[in-house]
């Protein structure tokens, strides 16, 4: 039996009649008309007929054809079956990501929600957190019921405005630290370890120690802004080399402004009268025992421009990380942007010790947990870096109240304790990738 297209299908020729093929495409034979061999050449073999379907089914596309450039997910199709639906692969690595900064941002906030509560109602004086939610309920016209006179002074006059002192504080340390880093390049910069803080305490303790009034409550926040801001431009001016900021020029660097702010410190201790000689004490060792909302409403405005500021930055923090050159090219004027967050850091800086004095390694500590657990994208890790310090801060008021009672430790004394040791681990880390230093 004779298939119909095998009777158009000849066989081939052999003899002068055949030619071979040309380089334009499939050979032609003299003998036959175009057609003839059009149909020739299309016309399947014998056992691909008997084998093969009439139309081979088309491939199905990889995750790369199957997914547009908007789409989060990608989706496979199974080889052995190709009839089966495809199935959906995981999503994408920005996508989990923002669903994992996600859920800790909200288990951050209530971290500092439970945190707040909690110190708000531990002390000497105890009040159950129920009673602490009956009267801020009742503060704020929402029902509730007020506490006993005693109670209401401690809540309202004692220890809220601590909690609130610390939250501001702590999101302002743990954002200059995330700043810094970015700014810098470099994982080791933080407000404290090269010397900004040290820097700002000298400013604060010069107007303890001259008795300048010149503005009012600002003066030692303006005086601390002022000696913060000429530190960190110096920190920035002496580590640069070569266009580059060296890590171990950064830090000796900041050893070295520590040592002479230690000096300064010293010079006004030895010409301070006693009084003064308790409130310089109090900046050099660092702790929130005499907030005051008077002290809170002196830092907020500070405190919350720089916090404010600083999420505007985070994109162009993520091309700077690229490098200058890159960032340059990619349409970043470098220099006017480290100038403007050199500024931020100062002002956020100079809010948090003119109030609580010199708190060290919040800002190395706290943007380092975070880049560890969803990567180093900045539109996170600067205010998460905020949000956590908070919530540090807030823990570690309540630790330097509650351990060693009756007695309070330093709350700068404890946050070095805890960061001492992360900031070793963390420079032998950092020199062990880099290959040394020599």
């Amino acid at each position: 039996m004779t298939l119909p297209h095998e009777a158009e299908t000849a066989a081939p020729e052999s003899g002068p009649e055949r030619s071979p093929a040309g380089p334009g495409g499939a050979g032609s034979a003299s003998g036959r008309s175009p057609q003839g061999a059009e149909r020739t050449a299309a016309a399947p073999s014998d056992a691909e007929n008997r084998s093969a379907p009439e139309e081979t089914p088309r491939r199905a596309p990889g995750p790369a054809e199957a997914t547009t450039p908007g789409e989060a997910t990608t989706t496979k199709a199974d080889p052995a079956d190709p009839a089966k639906p495809a199935k959906p692969a995981k999503p994408a690595a920005g996508v989990r990501r923002g669903r994992k900064a996600f859920w800790l941002v909200l288990a951050l906030l209530a971290t500092l929600l439970l945190l707040a509560l909690v110190s708000a109602g531990t002390g000497a004086y105890r009040i159950p957190t129920a009673d602490v939610l009956a009267s801020a309920q009742h503060r704020l016209g929402l029902g509730g019921a007020p506490l006993d006179r005693v109670g209401e002074s401690v809540l309202w006059n004692v220890r809220l405005p601590r909690v609130v002192l610390a939250l501001l504080v702590g999101a302002s340390l743990g954002c200059a630290g995330a700043l810094m880093q970015g700014v810098f390049g470099n994982p080791l910069a933080e407000p404290g370890v090269i010397g900004i803080s040290a820097g700002a305490a000298v400013g604060a303790v010069a107007a303890i120690g001259l008795g300048l009034s010149f503005f009012g409550n600002w003066t030692i926040t303006v005086c601390a802004f002022v000696a913060g801001l000429i530190t960190v431009s110096s920190v920035y001016l002496l580590s640069r080399n070569g266009g580059k900021t060296e890590v171990v020029t950064l830090i000796l660097t900041g050893i070295a402004v520590n040592a002479f702010a230690g000096a300064l410190i010293g010079l006004f201790v030895f010409f301070a009268d006693s009084g003064q000689v308790n409130q310089i004490t109090f900046w050099q060792l660092g702790s929130l025992a005499q907030a005051t909302w008077p002290k809170v409403l002196a830092v907020l405005p500070c405190a919350v421009a720089g916090l404010l500021v600083a999420p505007f930055y985070a994109r162009r923090l993520d091309l700077l990380s690229l490098g200058e050159r890159p960032a340059r090219h990619l349409g970043i004027d470098v220099e006017r942007l480290r100038l403007a967050l050199i500024l931020v850091v100062a002002l956020l800086t100079a809010a948090a010790v003119a109030v609580a004095g010199v708190i060290t390694f919040i800002g190395l500590l706290v943007p380092h947990l975070l880049r560890m657990a969803n990567g180093p994208g900045h539109r996170f890790l600067v205010p998460g870096s905020a949000l956590a310090g908070a919530v540090v801060l807030v823990a570690g008021d309540l630790a330097a109240r509650t351990l060693a009672q009756p007695a309070e430790l330093p709350l700068g004394v404890l946050t070095a304790l805890i960061g001492s040791p992360f900031f070793f681990w963390l420079l032998r880390r950092t020199r062990r990738k880099q290959g040394g230093w020599a």
